[in-house]
């Protein structure tokens, strides 16, 4: 899918003051494109993530992501857009305790599709990303690196269009570090369109081209990085 921002703008109340936290972006992602941003803690980062998946809705301008107009459209057809279109890859994984690696990444589709497959399909992603031998585990007993590869195949249990990702190694060590960003890798040249923003220099040598948010605005740094 296309993603095409104009002059978008966000901003939040605090209830003593306004803060912007994107003014004026415009942004075309062509569609199986990899961008990275970059940028400082509080530049709006996690902001504009959360208006590229319709999480949230930008105050003014104009967003297509792909056929969906996120200005427009009611809660009920970004809901949709979310569960058919997006993956979304947290920082703090953002796993359920309670339940194994399996069916942490059955649950995106528990409630749309037969249980039987939707186990076939986690189990086939697990296998994907080096995880079948965990699937029994409760996130308490892996480690930080596999609790976020669990957190990658639950985001790719729709197959995604787009997949955006929020400082997806900033909890890890350099090892698990680079084995997930080889997994993104291949996730990537299996044509999805990746978003991934961070603070991390190493990081930003990733994808096709790099972006830098600053003081609420977007400004292009380098093409055709890796």
């Amino acid at each position: 899918m296309q993603i095409k921002l104009q002059h978008l703008s966000k901003a939040y109340e605090t209830g003593i003051e306004t803060i912007q936290v994107l003014a004026e972006i415009d942004l075309t992602i062509e569609p199986g494109s990899w961008l990275t941003i970059t940028g400082p803690s509080g530049s709006g980062k996690t902001t504009l993530l959360r208006l590229l998946s319709a999480i949230e809705r930008a105050d003014s301008g104009q967003m297509m992501i792909g056929q969906l107009d996120a200005m427009s459209a009611t809660e009920a057809e970004r809901r949709s857009f979310r569960r058919e279109k997006v993956g979304y890859i947290f920082q703090d994984f953002q796993l359920f305790e309670q339940f194994d690696v399996l069916t942490n990444v059955m649950i995106p589709l528990l409630p749309y599709e037969p249980r039987k497959l939707v186990e076939e399909k986690a189990t086939r992603l697990l296998k994907t990303v080096g995880l079948l031998h965990r699937k029994h585990h409760l996130p308490a007993r892996i480690s930080g690196g596999e609790k976020q590869r669990t957190a990658i195949a639950r985001a790719l249990m729709n197959n995604p269009e787009l997949i955006l990702c929020d400082e997806p190694t900033g909890s890890l060590d350099l090892d698990n570090r680079n084995q997930i960003m080889e997994v993104l890798q291949k996730i990537h040249k299996n044509g999805a369109t990746i978003v991934l923003v961070t603070h991390d220099p190493e990081l930003a040598k990733y994808g096709d081209v790099q972006f830098e948010l600053r003081n609420g605005k977007i400004s292009e740094k380098s093409q055709k990085i890796n």
